[in-house]
């Protein structure tokens, strides 16, 4: 009797596990009782939004405006940005951010990974922002040497600790329009975003 071999055909299944996968707690700053969203990126833990500490000088609300607070945290100057985060964080050196957006592919990339999806708050993001890192990068805007307020919902300003010279230091600018995350330097008493990482 001629036995019939039936074909079994088996689906494999094949699990990716991506670099980047969000591993999410949050923090609670002692000093005024805020509570933060916190993610784990590589091998680094950031707070996964805008410090919004009020500190006693070197720090603004957008515009003066104390409502967008709420949302994309205060604008530090270097000098204050540099002691403003709370023990056991602290303000990142620039080394620590290429380190941040190499684990995501490399600047030419990253910040469409860390960027907030969608248009609540980045206007006509053109690169189409995934914020597969969990970080939710904001536009916040930035406050000039001459207390002039700009570019709120179109690009983000974040100190480095890095010192560039005597009046610059190093910073991160992610704009809406480009998935490039851009290392520069600027005057230090300029007003930029504050994301502090877990020493």
């Amino acid at each position: 009797m001629n036995k019939k071999i039936k074909l079994l055909s088996i689906a494999c299944m094949i699990i990716v596990v991506n670099t980047s996968a969000q591993v999410t707690g949050s923090f609670i700053d002692s000093r005024d009782g805020k509570q933060y969203k916190t993610v784990k990126i590589g091998t680094q833990i950031w707070m996964a939004e805008n410090l919004a500490y009020k500190s006693n000088s070197g720090c603004f609300a957008y515009a003066n405006n104390e409502d967008n607070v709420k949302t994309y945290g205060y604008l530090y100057n270097w000098e204050t940005a540099k002691k403003v985060c709370p023990s056991g964080w602290h303000l990142p050196s620039q080394d620590e951010w290429t380190t941040l957006s190499t684990s995501l592919g490399g600047e030419s990339t990253a910040a469409n990974k860390l960027k907030e999806s969608g248009t609540a708050h980045w206007q006509k993001p053109v690169s189409q922002p995934t914020n597969e890192s969990g970080f939710t990068a904001l536009p916040g805007g930035y406050r000039n040497e001459n207390g002039e307020y700009w570019v709120l919902g179109y690009n983000g300003w974040w100190w480095c600790s890095t010192e560039n010279d005597s009046e610059r230091a190093h910073n991160v600018l992610i704009y809406g329009h480009t998935p490039e995350l851009i290392l520069s330097y600027v005057n230090k008493i300029a007003g930029f975003s504050v994301r502090c990482i877990k020493d």
